[in-house]
This record gives C-alpha cells, sequence and structure tokens, in this order.
C-alpha cells in the first residue's frame, strides 16, 4: 500500500504584486509541491500569486484542491478545473476547511486576506489546537516587517517567546521545500 499523499496548504495574495519575482517565486512554489507529489490546497482563486501557484501545480501534473466562498467566486475568478473544488458560504470556513485538508501550510506575498489566514492558523498553533508546520515565505524580506512586528509584540509582554517558534521562516522556495520536506517526514 502506498502511503497517503501529503497536502501543503498555500496562503498568498490574489493581486500578482508589483514585484515580478513574486509571481515566479509562486509559480516556483507549485511546480515544487506538483515535483514532490504533494497535493496544492489554496484559496482556489485564477488571479494573483493564487492563480500562478495552481496553474503552475497543474502544469507539472499537481493535484490541487480549491475552496473559495460563493462571494468571491467572480472576483477571485474561482478556478473550476481543479481536482477538488469546495464552495464555502464564509471566509473563516474556507480557512478552516482548508487548514483542515492540509499537513502543513506556506505564506507567500499578499494582502489583508493573508494576513488573516496567516494570524488565524497561527492563533491556533499558539491555543494548541494544532502543531502542523506554518512556514513563512520571506521572498526578497517581503515579511521583515510582519516578523519585527511578531518580534515587538513578544518583547512588549503580550505574547510568549514561544510564539515566534511557531513560525519557520524561508529565504527561497528551495528552503521551503527543505524545510517542508523535514517537518512532513517527522509527521
Amino acid at each position: 500500500m502506498s502511503p497517503i499523499p501529503r497536502s501543503v496548504c498555500v496562503f498568498c495574495g490574489s493581486r500578482p504584486g508589483t514585484d515580478p519575482t513574486m509571481m515566479r517565486a509562486a509559480e516556483d512554489t507549485g511546480s515544487m509541491l506538483a515535483r514532490r507529489g504533494w497535493r496544492l490546497v489554496y484559496g482556489a482563486g485564477d488571479i494573483g500569486l493564487m492563480g500562478a501557484v495552481a496553474r503552475a501545480t497543474q502544469a507539472q501534473g499537481g493535484k490541487t484542491f480549491g475552496v473559495i466562498p460563493t462571494h468571491l467566486m467572480q472576483n477571485e475568478v474561482a478556478r473550476t478545473a481543479l481536482d477538488t473544488l469546495v464552495i464555502t458560504e464564509t471566509m473563516h470556513e474556507r480557512k478552516k476547511v482548508m487548514f483542515a485538508n492540509s499537513d502543513a501550510a506556506v505564506v507567500l506575498p499578499g494582502g489583508a486576506g493573508t494576513l488573516d489566514e496567516f494570524f488565524e492558523v497561527l492563533t491556533w498553533a499558539q491555543i494548541g489546537l494544532h502543531d502542523k508546520p506554518l512556514i513563512l515565505l520571506d521572498h526578497g524580506g517581503f515579511w521583515a516587517p510582519l516578523l519585527a512586528l511578531i518580534d515587538h509584540v513578544i518583547d512588549q509582554g503580550f505574547a510568549n517567546s514561544s510564539l515566534r517558534g511557531l513560525v519557520s521562516v524561508a529565504q527561497s522556495v528551495v528552503e521551503m521545500e527543505a524545510r517542508l520536506d523535514a517537518a512532513l517526514a517527522r509527521g
């Protein structure tokens, strides 16, 4: 009997951003997931970094699992040609379904929605609801201000220093792959 394939949740922007290397990092992430045989779990959009990750995963023959709330079907241009597409009623349900169907989560650059997703799963880890790996892809130092904010929250006594240990930081897709590989091998 073959082992159950791993699934990696990718939180990222529904916009491409201003730095074209961000799109390349998203494409590299999708290609890496497919090459490793890890299923992509993501927000089911076909635009921005989300769409780039999904297209690259599928172009390399990888499996995809998308989750999108009804009210974003048009705005995020739902990618319906996925192996699995789940349509939810709310954003909270979307995050819950995505994370429940994943063995790990990675966070690529993104905006308020990506921050919301990151902080929700970070909070779930902090209160003991999961122990899944959570990796920030700090491509080009994008997440440096966020990491400084987390350190500030700890320094000001609003979180234990253990909070920082719940997040792994990778500077490249290659480093992210190595961190995922090590974490998924343990789990």
